[in-house]
């Protein structure tokens, strides 16, 4: 008995052939098979991280075309260009060219301007993206390193930012590698040999935009491609989380597959945000060089006006009261630089890391899917805006000279303020968003219990007021008691004496910290207990649209 199969009809079209002849040796058709069946998200929140990817995109393209026409040189030259105001003035080859890109080449001012807007929505959109990931707990198991990729992300991000501001060698972007160059020499000891190695001698070198270059367009764009794909590989590998209660769509999905639906609802997703960012480029003027000149050491005022997200770093250093140093063992340590920096560093790490240290302290090793409602984790949300108002205060510190012009107040006042504001903010967003948020889930338990108020009014036969409350259907009522409240862990006795160790002790305190104020959710059995006590005036518990089971 012969058990040959029929042959399959070959492709007769070229493109049919090439892609036969590429399946058969690579097998792509399954992994484009399988990723087709993908269930993307349908919920905006989901949209940041796409808006980072394209705005990304954008910037590959719009750098590849300046890449073109700049030169990366510090030598000097004298401007013989378009732009009068400047002719016959001194400058570096990358503010010559610079200016020649702005001014000369054919839509060479539009691909400056949108290069600058696409990289500030790649690290707002990012940085957008890791809060939502944040606030609604995402990154528990199974995607702790999928944050700890993320994260890098957000942080090369802003390495591409800062390499790609200082090219153009003008004022504002000297003055920022000025301040570098001083944290630098700030480090006991390795600082001078650091500023030297970096810069190639003393400040500014001649070297230092070359190696700026190299960075900026290529060493951080290989990173961020390659941890871009890592990122996305373990999106899949993992599935996406999803909101709780159902999905949007028809009752009982969450998204849509990647082909066709997704891949459609994408590339036009993807021409808007390109769309945007060109409409913003043609009508908005951002970092023009020629209005702050070459760099130059004698004309500063008040050093930078960083760009947004480095901003706070800036903002930190201009907070720190000056003359705050001490000299060691004839080393001179400079604290009004130091602090900020290790304090900036134990953030960074903290970051990194705080997938683990939740895990560690809830000790929570399952699985999750289903995201957090922000109320209901109120101490991690209760951080999340802590941080977020100690970022806008040192964002502030960094334009505190602006302020004070603006304004017309003095500047100190506005460093006092904000000094104040930096250790004062923080703690009072901690304690009003964590008693929001316990606010918020108390209310959640009242709607379980009561449902919605209607707004109606009814007379009692004995005179008493009441309002009538809308019964909620299943799905809300679940929506509303699907979490886990932790209660505080005890001390663990882990050595044959009974006695409890620095860690567990640490574990327990941080325990309570975390959890000791919690809202419990409403579990079935207070449902049942509640309602066949006849809650609502008149009605019967099953009237009321519970089921008392």
């Amino acid at each position: 008995m012969s058990t040959t199969s029929s042959p399959v009809a070959a492709p007769t079209s070229f493109v049919g052939r090439a892609a036969d002849y590429l399946d058969q040796r690579s097998g792509i058709s399954y992994a484009v098979k399988e990723f087709g069946r993908k269930i993307f998200p349908d919920h905006w929140s989901f949209m940041l991280g796409e808006v980072a990817l394209y705005s990304f995109v954008v910037l590959v393209i719009s750098g590849t075309f300046l890449t073109l026409f700049f030169e990366p040189s510090m030598a000097e030259v004298e401007y013989h260009g378009a732009y009068e105001p400047l002719l016959g003035k001194s400058m570096s080859a990358a503010y010559a060219s610079t200016l020649h890109i702005s001014f000369e080449v054919r839509g060479g001012l539009l691909m400056r301007q949108l290069h600058h807007w696409a990289a500030l929505m790649f690290v707002a959109a990012a940085g957008l993206h890791m809060l939502r990931v944040f606030f609604t707990g995402a990154f528990r198991k199974p995607r702790e390193l999928n944050w700890v990729v993320g994260f890098t992300l957000f942080v090369l991000g802003m390495g591409a930012g800062f390499t790609g501001y200082s090219l153009p060698d003008d004022l504002l972007s000297g003055n920022g590698l000025r301040i570098i160059d001083g944290v630098l020499k700030a480090i006991p000891i390795a600082g001078s040999w650091l500023s030297f190695l970096v810069f190639g001698g003393e400040f500014p070198g001649t070297i230092i935009i070359s190696r700026l270059y190299m960075a900026h367009i290529m060493i951080i764009p290989a990173l961020i491609i390659a941890l871009v794909g890592l990122h996305l590989l373990m999106v899949v590998i993992h599935k996406h989380t999803q909101y709780p209660g159902p999905g949007r769509t028809n009752g009982n999905v969450v998204g849509y597959p990647l082909m066709p639906i997704y891949a459609g609802k994408a590339g036009g997703f993807f021409f808007i945000v390109f769309g945007v960012l060109v409409a913003i480029a043609s009508l908005v003027t951002i970092n023009p060089v020629w209005a702050y000149g070459p760099y130059d050491p004698s004309p500063v005022s008040a050093g930078t006006q960083p760009d947004w997200y480095i901003g706070p770093v800036d903002g930190a250093l201009r907070l720190m009261p000056p003359g705050v140093e001490s000299v060691i063992f004839g080393w001179t340590f400079s604290w009004n630089i130091l602090i900020p920096s290790l304090v900036f560093g134990l953030v960074l790490i903290a970051a990194f890391l705080y997938p683990f240290i939740e895990a560690w302290v809830t000790g929570d090793k399952r699985e999750h899917h289903v995201l957090d409602r922000p109320r209901n984790a109120p101490t991690r949300t209760a951080i999340g805006a802590a941080l977020i108002i100690a970022y806008a205060v040192m964002w502030a510190a960094a334009s505190g000279d602006l302020i004070a012009t603006h304004f017309h107040v003095d500047v100190f006042l506005v460093t006092h303020v904000l000094q104040a504001l930096l250790f004062l903010g923080p703690v009072a967003a901690y304690f009003v968003t964590k008693r929001v948020c316990l606010g918020l889930q108390k209310k959640d338990r009242e709607i379980v219990l009561h449902g919605r108020e209607s707004g109606d009014v009814v007379r009692l036969p004995g005179g008493e007021f009441v309002e009538v409350h809308t019964p909620i259907d299943e799905y809300e009522r679940w929506r509303l008691v699907d979490y886990t409240s932790y209660a505080p862990i005890e001390h663990a006795i882990t050595d044959s004496r009974g006695r409890t160790t620095k860690r567990a002790k640490l574990r327990a305190a941080l325990s309570r910290w975390f959890y000791e104020d919690r809202i419990a959710p409403v579990t079935p059995k207070e449902l049942a207990s509640h309602h066949t006590d006849g809650d609502t005036p008149g009605e019967a518990p099953q009237q009321q649209g519970i089921d008392t089971k």
